[in-house]
Order: structure tokens, then C-alpha cells, then sequence
């Protein structure tokens, strides 16, 4: 069998087919600096538990479900340029 696989089609690294690796490895560092942050602050189990699944979860689902196919790196790259120069463009039709 000859599969013919098109020049143009991208093929995209993921991890088991769901999290490109630059999302996965972004993901690893907000876990670790978040447990981190937590661990310093509460010694009780059960706090260091529920923060943590409470500050991983909505990353973690953005991350799988993604933004229209953008990774969440780039996303997060794009929010960071718009916050540091926000440009509005306003065109006025002219009739």
C-alpha cells in the first residue's frame, strides 16, 4: 500500500496526540513554580491539594482543548505582546 501524503500537510509533534510538547513542557513549570509557591506557604495536605488542582485545572483544559488549534504558548505569547503594546486600530469609512 502507497500512501501519498501531500507536501503541504503539517505534521504536528504531540504528546499522545493531544498536547504539542512546548504546551507540555509550559505546563511542567506552572505546576512545579505553583507547588512551590503553595508548598511555602500552607503545611496542611488537603489546602496544598485543593489550591493546586484549583490553579493546574483551567490550564490543563485550556492546554487540551486549545484555542482554535493554537498552542497554549502562543497564545500566552500573544497576550503578553498585546499587554505590553496595545494597538487599536479605528478606520473611519468615508462615504
Amino acid at each position: 500500500m502507497n500512501f501519498i501524503i501531500p507536501q503541504n500537510y503539517n505534521f504536528k509533534n504531540k504528546i499522545l496526540g493531544i498536547i504539542d510538547y512546548s504546551t507540555a513542557i509550559f505546563n511542567i513549570i506552572w505546576y512545579i513554580i505553583t507547588f512551590s509557591i503553595i508548598n511555602l506557604f500552607f503545611n496542611n495536605w488537603t489546602i496544598i491539594i485543593f489550591l493546586f488542582i484549583s490553579l493546574s485545572f483551567p490550564i490543563t483544559i485550556f492546554s487540551i482543548v486549545g484555542f482554535n488549534g493554537e498552542p497554549l504558548t502562543y497564545v500566552v505569547k500573544y497576550l503578553f505582546n498585546f499587554l505590553i503594546s496595545p494597538k487599536v486600530y479605528l478606520f473611519q469609512k468615508i462615504l
